[in-house]
């Protein structure tokens, strides 16, 4: 465990960083669409470029690591122990709030989405979104696309791995982002299926019961993936539109009896 005393230092340096790159984007908008960064790069000088160079040093010789585990499922906790190392200096940046190209805070952004950390992986991702930072050059796509097309694909394939607050969380914080239409297809898909777990586990006598209903659950579940198919014809939506359509009927169907 590190000391109080290098957890502030880490915190307070990180903080510097940030405000020494802060000048090079006065009065520029964040990218929205492109891979590239916007933010400007953290300084290679002074106190806190020396942390931060160190602190990428640990993280290069993790990812060296991490390349020699074949097993995915493996790579997980060791993500997840590597991580601890990096908590202050994220914390300071994220403090900070001002944009500065972070390698350790896109990467650990990465890393918490694969161990499941999705609060923090959604905090990273506002930081590292809104402030138009770049993923490693590794990574061909956007932070929103990445964000998008990996929180996708785990809901698709183990939709109890992923809330619906935070498929909602993903698809809010992505909205207006420049991205493959696939991408957001797919994302599409995913929200529209877990609106649809909601019409069909609704309890009217829950605390839930409020929120619109089992009915209109299943309407945003339908236009989610009549969405999706506009968007992309081979997304694969169109099972999940006749099974919406059916339970469509029999929620209606339900309701006029209720109403006699």
């Amino acid at each position: 465990m590190s000391s109080p005393a290098l957890r502030r230092r880490q915190k307070v340096l990180a903080s510097k960083a940030a405000a020494a790159a802060r000048p090079a984007k006065a009065g520029k908008k964040p990218h929205r669409s492109l891979r590239q960064a916007d933010a400007p790069e953290a300084p290679e000088t002074g106190a806190a470029g020396s942390e931060y160079a160190a602190l990428r040093a640990v993280l290069h010789e993790n990812l060296r690591s991490l390349s020699d585990i074949e097993s995915h499922e493996q790579r997980q906790p060791k993500k997840k122990e590597y991580a601890k190392a990096f908590r202050n200096w994220i914390d300071g940046v994220l403090e900070a709030d001002q944009p500065v190209q972070d390698e350790i805070v896109t990467t650990n952004m990465i890393w918490a989405i694969d161990y499941r950390d999705f609060d923090y992986a959604l905090r990273l991702a506002r930081f590292v979104i809104g402030h138009g930072l770049a993923l490693p050059e590794r990574y061909n796509r956007s932070p929103a696309c990445f964000l998008a097309e990996e929180i996708a694909e785990l809901a698709l394939s183990q939709h109890e791995a992923v809330p619906h607050d935070v498929l909602m969380s993903v698809a809010f914080l992505i909205e207006g982002h420049d991205m493959p239409d696939p991408v957001t297809a797919k994302l599409l898909k995913a929200v529209g299926r877990s609106w649809k777990r909601k019409a069909e586990d609704f309890d009217p006598n829950g605390e839930s019961g409020a929120a619109g209903g089992a009915r209109a659950y299943a309407e945003t579940a339908k236009a989610c993936f009549k969405r999706a198919l506009e968007l992309d014809d081979s997304v694969g939506v169109k099972t999940d539109i006749r099974k919406t359509d059916a339970l469509q009927k029999k929620l209606a169907e339900q309701a006029e009896a209720a109403s006699n």
